[in-house]
């Protein structure tokens, strides 16, 4: 109810205006004035007084029969690639000249000979402009009703580096970058198949950045697909800047504190999300893909887990549920247990406590919030910080924390360890998303322990409980394989098979072809391979 009451709220149906004013958009495209002069004022007037905007003729005056021109932006091109086709536009207009051939057909002559793979016709002064401002060099010829676009983007670009998010110990070191197409290669590297396909889509009215859903033909569920193309055709925004602005725009159940998507910084997570079934969603000018759909009990895996023996990693799993429990419920378990049911506590333990918390002037309750508020304080700040005084941060953090707020009376020393437990245990939750998601519900059962105890502690796990049950990400359920129950899942979950056991991909989140290796995996190992072989030659 709550949600249906904010999407009437706040997205108010205006699909009828948007067909409209979509339609005027359309009609209010200007062809491409043939007179090259003309186009050169129009795109001058448009941006301005730009230093980096260059007009740079080849035929002399613009306004003579053979006048020809190129713009561009000088920081969004590679200057080697302009070299280049600078000196086949030369070469071209020398033998235009001896041949005296129209516009038309010298535009024809310079798509079939230019040395360019990406070359392609614009009609209309929108797409012109578009073009230009993303890196394309575009050439306008004089008395031509067309102009020519020419893919030669580059400039300055960030260096392929390690993930600074999603570090491993074994595994590839290699990181996303903000540029999509060293993005897209970095994926197709690791799949090198015809059926990983990329699909395109332009979105944000001023921004027009680039986002490509990634995807395997045959693996993928098409219903997913079909899905997500839908979410990303029907944003109608400015300005998409970063992947975090899709997300929230394409996520289901959007007033959930669960995330729904997965981000990533690393191309072998979405290589390996992609072999299982899922959808990747890459955006231009971020190093962050979006995975989905998911699962809880994916933000409690990493790539590590599938390059390691798989007992180590089935270990490891367990103790990141464990670490969440603890994000999650031990100031909520402290704050019960010594304010209401202290007869839980073994007596010993008891009288320590009560000792400690003999001097001081507050309830469990504040005392907790007091602690985790300070320490939240404390991380946003070392976040914000330059990184040549975080360390000094860091060391006011310890002192107020650890000692000077004991010493003065403040808060006992066991609330200073119950703090310091839960923030060393949401470190170890592998994705920031749901780490962030548990330090608000963190809060939430802090309060209802306060109040409640125990009980209320129980009041606020039976709904969310409840509400993790009733979560889908694009189709498919939260909280699967739980809830529904798969047995073919269960291999990859808390528990890691071997590979050569996990014949299958996940159920639900993959299509038709669910085989991901052969059966009869098993290695058989050398001594049994020799013992083989002795047997057939007797």
């Amino acid at each position: 109810m709550l949600g249906r009451w904010f999407k009437k709220v706040f997205s108010q149906p205006k699909q009828q205006s948007q067909d409209i004013e979509k339609s005027k958009k359309q009609q209010d495209a200007q062809s491409i004035n043939p007179s090259l002069p003309r186009t050169l004022l129009l795109l001058k007037d448009q941006f301005g007084q730009s230093p980096d905007f260059t007009v740079r003729s080849l035929s002399g005056h613009p306004a003579e029969p053979s006048g020809m021109a190129v713009c561009y932006f000088a920081g969004l091109i590679d200057r080697k690639l302009l070299t280049n086709l600078i000196e086949g536009l030369i070469h071209e207009d020398s033998d235009n000249n001896q041949n005296q051939t129209n516009p038309s057909q010298m535009a024809s002559r310079l798509l079939e000979k230019l040395p360019s793979g990406h070359m392609q016709i614009i009609r209309n002064e929108d797409q012109l402009f578009t073009e230009i401002l993303s890196g394309s060099a575009v050439i306008i010829i004089n008395n031509c009703p067309f102009a020519l676009a020419v893919m030669i983007s580059g400039g300055a670009r960030r260096s392929v580096e390690e993930p600074s998010s999603q570090t491993v110990v074994r595994g590839p070191k290699e990181g996303f970058t903000e540029d999509i197409t060293t993005n897209i290669a970095l994926v197709r590297r690791k799949i090198r198949s015809p059926k990983l396909k990329f699909e395109t889509h332009d979105i944000g009215q001023l921004t027009h950045t680039t986002v490509v859903l990634a995807y395997i033909e045959d693996v993928a569920n098409t219903d997913v697909v079909k899905e997500i193309n839908l979410r990303l055709q029907s944003i109608d925004t400015d300005s998409i800047l970063e992947s975090g602005y899709i997300e929230e725009f394409i996520q289901d159940t959007p007033l959930s504190p669960f995330p729904m998507i997965i981000d990533t910084e690393r191309p072998d997570t979405v290589a390996g999300s992609l072999l299982d079934g899922q959808v990747a969603v890459l955006v231009d000018g971020t190093p962050f893909a979006l995975i989905a759909p998911v699962t809880f009990f994916n933000f409690f895996q990493t790539p590590e887990d599938y390059y390691q023996r798989y007992d180590i990693s089935t270990f490891l799993r367990c103790l990141r549920l464990v670490a969440f429990l603890v994000s999650l419920l031990l100031p909520s378990l402290y704050i019960a247990l010594t304010t209401f049911q202290q007869e839980m506590i073994p007596t010993t333990l008891l009288i320590s406590l009560t000792a400690q918390r003999e001097g001081t002037p507050f309830p469990a309750l504040v005392e907790a919030l007091l602690m985790e508020i300070t320490f939240e304080v404390i991380r946003e700040a070392g976040v914000r910080m330059p990184r040549v005084i975080g360390p000094a941060i860091s060391i006011v953090g310890a002192l107020v924390i650890g000692q000077a707020a004991v010493e003065a009376g403040l808060v006992s020393g066991a609330i200073v360890i119950v703090v310091s437990f839960t923030a060393i245990s949401n470190f170890a939750i592998p994705y920031f998303s749901m780490s962030s998601a548990i330090r608000l519900l963190r809060f939430v059962l802090m309060f209802l322990a306060g109040f409640l105890g125990l009980f209320g502690i129980l009041a606020g796990l039976i709904p969310l409980l409840a509400h993790l049950l009733s979560l889908k990400s694009f189709g498919v359920d939260y909280f699967m394989p739980f809830g529904p129950f798969f047995k073919s899942n269960m291999k990859d979950l808390v528990l890691r098979a071997p590979w050569w056991a996990m014949k299958t991909r996940p159920h639900e989140k993959s299509g038709k072809n669910r085989m991901r290796q052969a059966p009869y995996q098993y290695p058989k190992g050398t001594s049994n391979r020799l013992d083989d072989m002795k047997e057939s030659e007797q």
